[in-house]
C-alpha cells in the first residue's frame, strides 16, 4: 500500500523537509483589512508581525475549504497513493481538521484523519515521524504519531496575552492572567488545551524560564525554537542551549519564525519550544 501524508500550514513543517517527505501542506487563510491570503504567500511573516500592532482592524484566520483538501487528496490519488494520512491542528483551537475530515468523506476508508493536540512543530513533528515511516504501512505510521504526541512538549512565553484573549481560544481564568501588573504569561499547550503554568515580569525572565523548561525532563530526540518575529532572542537560547546541554540536544533544531496564522492569536515577540523527548 502506498501512503501519502496531508497537513495544514499551521504545522510550520520547512518548505524543504515537506519537499523531502513528499507531505502535502494545505494552506490555511490569513485575513488582513478584509483580503484573504493564502498562508505563506503575498506577505512574509517578518512583515506581518511588524504590521500586527498597527492594524486598525485586528487580522483574523479561516481554515481550508473542503475543495482546497479534496484537491490536495486527488493530487495524491492520481500519483499512486492508495491510501492517505490527513494529519492537522488541534480541534479545540481551529475546525481544520473538521473540514478534513468532511472532505475525506468524499473518499470513503481511503483517507486517516488525524487531530494531532497540538500546533506549530508540535503538530509538524508529528507529520515529519509519519513521512519518515510511511514505507512501514498504515498502522506503523498511526503507533508513530501517537508515540510522537505521547512525548510532545510545547511551551511559550508569550510578550503580552492580549492577543490570545481576542482570540477567544483561551479559558477566562488564562487570559485574565496576562493582564495582572503587565506581566508575560509562560503557556503550555497540551492536548489541544492552552494552559497557563508561570509568569514573569520581564523579558529576561521569561528567556530564563523557557530555557529552564526546555532543560528540564532528559535528552531530546526533536527540537524546535520557535518565535513570533523574535528572532535575536531565540539566537541567543540556542547558543544557551549549545553552550549548557549540547548533549542531550538532537543534531538538528530548527529555528522557526511562527506561522501568521498562529501568531495572529499569540501576538509578536514572543518565543518558545516544541520538543520530543527520547
Amino acid at each position: 500500500m502506498k501512503l501519502g501524508i496531508v497537513t495544514d500550514s499551521t504545522s510550520d513543517i520547512p518548505a524543504y523537509l515537506a519537499e523531502q517527505h513528499g507531505i502535502k501542506v494545505v494552506p490555511t487563510i490569513l485575513i488582513l483589512n478584509g483580503q484573504e491570503y493564502a498562508d505563506g504567500t503575498s506577505i512574509s511573516r517578518e512583515d506581518f508581525y511588524t504590521r500586527l500592532p498597527l492594524l486598525e482592524t485586528p487580522a483574523t484566520t479561516a481554515a481550508p475549504s473542503i475543495g482546497d483538501f479534496a484537491k490536495a487528496y486527488e493530487t495524491l490519488f492520481s500519483q499512486g497513493c492508495d491510501h492517505i494520512v490527513s494529519i492537522h491542528a488541534a480541534s479545540q483551537l481551529t475546525t481544520i481538521v473538521n473540514v478534513a475530515c468532511q472532505a475525506a468523506s468524499d473518499f470513503p476508508k481511503k483517507v486517516t484523519c488525524v487531530d494531532s493536540g497540538s500546533l506549530s512543530l508540535g503538530l509538524g513533528f508529528q507529520v515529519i515521524a509519519a513521512a519518515e515511516n510511511i514505507d512501514l504501512g498504515l498502522k506503523a505510521v498511526l503507533d508513530v504519531i501517537e508515540s510522537t504526541r505521547g512525548r510532545l512538549q510545547v511551551t511559550a512565553a508569550l510578550d503580552t496575552m492580549e492577543y490570545l484573549k481576542r482570540s477567544g481560544r483561551v479559558p477566562k481564568v488564562v487570559a485574565a492572567l496576562g493582564g495582572i501588573l503587565s506581566i508575560k504569561p509562560i503557556i503550555e499547550l497540551l492536548d489541544g488545551e492552552v494552559k497557563p503554568i508561570g509568569a514573569v515580569r520581564t523579558t529576561n525572565q521569561a528567556d530564563e524560564r523557557i530555557f529552564d523548561f526546555l532543560l528540564g525532563e532528559g535528552e531530546l530526540e526533536r527540537l524546535a525554537i520557535l518565535h513570533t518575529n523574535a528572532e535575536p532572542r531565540v539566537k541567543l537560547l540556542l547558543n544557551k542551549v549549545m553552550d549548557q546541554a549540547r548533549k542531550s540536544m538532537p543534531r538538528d533544531i530548527l529555528l522557526v519564525n511562527v506561522t501568521a496564522i498562529i501568531g495572529t492569536h499569540l501576538g509578536p515577540n514572543g518565543i518558545g519550544f516544541a520538543a520530543i523527548r527520547k
